[in-house]
């Protein structure tokens, strides 16, 4: 009898799996999907493990497979963008000693900027466009997010230019610091009490 009772135990004590959490979504696997666990695997992979869902380099890795055929019938460069070179505002941001210096500086970078930061953002639109997905879309939707993404290219330079309006304006129109007489003046007619009601004619029938 103890033979047969001593398996039993130790079942019992073996570790068993945790079940993964109720709202946690479980997918249909990938063929090509491989559970990780923690020999040689980066947190990326263990999180993914305990909810049991894929990583992001699995998502990535799936889709560039199956866009195979598609990428070669519609080559794209591989290049990235060429990079200005930022060496003459470098050096003339470092030389500027005045806010309008500095400004000059700031709008040539953002005229020199703009078109990229356009067209990126016209992209990022006709993409949360792709068959009108946008319609209707739910915040934190692919299309929702796409769009925000296409307003936030364009929002740096508008944040860009106004910090510029900002510091322009606190060296050539500063706002009047109060005057001690003003503020007496303030503080005296806030002690009165206020004004009867004007007591002017009648009006005009």
């Amino acid at each position: 009898m103890q033979q047969i009772a001593a398996p039993v135990q130790s079942a019992r004590n073996d570790p068993q799996p945790a079940p993964a959490p109720k709202d946690s979504c479980i997918i249909p696997r990938d063929p090509d999907f491989e559970l990780y666990d923690n020999v040689g695997r980066d947190a990326d992979q263990i999180q993914a493990a305990r909810y049991n869902l894929a990583t992001r380099g699995d998502l990535k890795r799936w889709a560039q497979r199956d866009a195979q055929p598609f990428r070669a019938a519609y080559p794209l460069p591989d290049q990235p963008w060429p990079a200005p070179d930022l060496t003459p505002y470098l050096d003339a941001l470092a030389a500027a000693r005045t806010p309008a210096e500095i400004d000059a500086v700031t709008d040539h970078v953002l005229d020199a900027a703009e078109p990229a930061l356009r067209a990126l953002s016209d992209y990022l639109v006709a993409a949360a466009r792709w068959k009108q997905e946008n319609r209707d879309a739910a915040k934190g939707s692919p299309s929702h997010l796409l769009m925000t993404a296409a307003s936030r290219a364009l929002s740096a330079l508008a944040l860009a230019d106004e910090a510029g309006l900002n510091r322009l304006r606190a060296a050539y129109d500063p706002a009047p610091a109060p005057t001690a007489s003003a503020d007496a003046s303030r503080g005296a007619t806030a002690s009165l009490p206020p004004a009867p009601p004007s007591t002017g004619p009648g009006p005009r029938r």
